[in-house]
């Protein structure tokens, strides 16, 4: 498969048929090392304005996906390495359901969708996490960032956030 890079988080897969290997997943993981957000992407899907995007994502631990939600969207993804939690959130910020997600040979959880566009997060629990998301297109700038959450920045903020998060996952508390 032939891949343009446009950044190390974002690479555009090109030609009619697009087909992955163990390589590319490396690669991923590569990139998303040296990425400063800890993330990269390979868009399987032709362009921004395709009616349905298809991507393979790779999250180091450290990453933190600010909670967010896709107006008029609806979401899945599929594990294919590593362990990750996704978090669902109420409007008001408690959480109302947590999926701890993991490879098929993992015994999780593997595939999830979302039907409705509702607030959610990906919390990493490997050194690195890949997955395939299938969204709907066009890709358009409406993103919905949760008001109650932190967004990513040094002031001290989100490391407590995060923390707070993890206990409650843990725990089993949705408040």
């Amino acid at each position: 498969m032939e891949i343009q890079s446009l950044s190390l988080e974002v690479h555009q897969a090109k030609g009619p048929v697009v087909w992955t290997k163990r390589a590319d997943i490396e690669f991923l993981k590569q990139q998303a090392a040296q990425s400063a957000r800890g993330r990269s992407r390979i868009c399987a899907h032709p362009g921004p304005d395709d009616r349905t995007h298809e991507m393979l994502v790779a999250l180091r631990r450290d990453n933190y996906i600010h909670p967010h939600l896709h107006p008029g969207k609806v979401e899945s993804f599929h594990v294919i390495e590593g362990l990750i939690t996704v978090v669902i959130f109420e409007e008001d910020g408690r959480v109302s359901e947590v999926i701890p997600m993991g490879d098929f040979a993992s015994g999780r959880p593997f595939y999830y969708r979302q039907t409705k566009p509702v607030f959610h997060t990906q919390i990493p629990e490997s050194d690195f996490v890949v997955f395939q998301e299938v969204t709907q297109g066009p890709m358009t700038r409406d993103t919905v960032l949760a008001p109650w959450a932190p967004p990513e920045g040094p002031d001290g903020k989100l490391q407590a956030y995060i923390e707070a998060l993890m206990k409650r996952v843990q725990t089993g508390h949705r408040g």
